[in-house]
């Protein structure tokens, strides 16, 4: 099956749809998410990347991220993706979302509108090893900390949004 995203102006309007892999080669504005699941003790569940992913294989990230598919809602593609990579559903909630363009390995960028949406789930995932390594719970300084330390194993878009995730946890 081939994957499309769907192209979107920076106001998130549709205004195509892409190739998947195509439209990271042209690195043109796509619509994509990322989910944040948290526990009762205020961790962070964080999921490493398969090694056979074709981009930032091995790499630690958020609890789990995609893109949606033409005609799908996006917190719809949210929970989709939750159950397909970590193997559980739970509530979640848009928390924002924000824009970003970086370079990745195999001359590919990723530029998305990116929809970041949170929850809380207490349970241990029943993962994917298609999509994911391994999986641990992590406290945010102690993330904060690694990240400093280990920058180079994380994903791009993790670091990026992960600031943002801690500003808006700081508010509540």
């Amino acid at each position: 099956m081939i994957e499309k995203v769907i192209l979107v102006d920076k106001n998130d309007n549709s205004i195509g749809e892409m190739e998947k892999m195509e439209a990271h080669e042209k690195a043109l504005l796509h619509r994509a998410f990322s989910v944040f699941i948290f526990n009762n003790n205020h961790e962070l569940m964080l999921q490493q990347r398969a090694l056979s992913k074709y981009h930032s294989p091995g790499l630690w990230t958020n609890t789990c991220c995609s893109h949606p598919r033409p005609g799908e809602n996006t917190e719809a593609a949210a929970h989709r993706r939750l159950i397909e990579e970590m193997g559980f559903d739970c509530e979640i909630h848009k928390i924002f979302d924000f824009i970003y363009k970086a370079k990745l390995d195999q001359g590919l960028t990723e530029h998305e509108f990116d929809h970041v949406f949170g929850g809380t789930f207490n349970s241990n995932p029943k993962i994917n090893h298609h999509e994911v390594e391994s999986w641990k719970w992590m406290h945010m300084d102690d993330i904060a900390t690694d990240m400093k330390m280990n920058p180079e194993q994380y994903t791009v878009w993790f670091k990026i949004a992960f600031e943002r995730v801690r500003e808006y946890l700081r508010k509540e």
